[in-house]
């Protein structure tokens, strides 16, 4: 039995059929991911019409993020500062400084006893 050959098409429609989920579209096409790769490496127009699926997944994703802020959801609000407002402070800071234990600094002050 002949194998279909598999086309940029099918691959992209495939692709957006599935979230934009490599697993799942390689799955679905019978194919290894190292080979789904490949081919994007491969076939410029396949990885610009990827990476246009993936562009519009991020859009409807952030689309439904805009709906959430919209009503008020608070973890959405969150996300959407720490994402979107950056440049006005809002971030995660971490405190680098760390300190010894007192107890193990005390043992490095004490004199040799030789």
């Amino acid at each position: 039995m002949k194998k279909k050959r598999i086309s940029n098409e099918d691959i992209v429609k495939m692709y957006a059929k599935k979230s934009c989920n490599v697993s799942s579209t390689c799955t679905a096409l019978g194919i290894s991911r190292q080979t789904f790769y490949d081919w994007k490496e491969k076939y410029p127009e396949l990885k610009k019409a990827l990476d246009e699926e993936d562009e519009s997944i991020l859009d409807w994703a952030e689309t439904k993020l805009i709906e959430q802020v919209n009503e008020g959801n608070l973890t959405a609000l969150i996300f959407f500062l720490k994402t979107k407002g950056k440049k006005r402070g809002y971030v995660e800071s971490f405190d680098a400084n760390v300190t010894a234990n007192p107890f193990e600094q005390l043992m490095k002050e004490l004199p040799d006893d030789e």
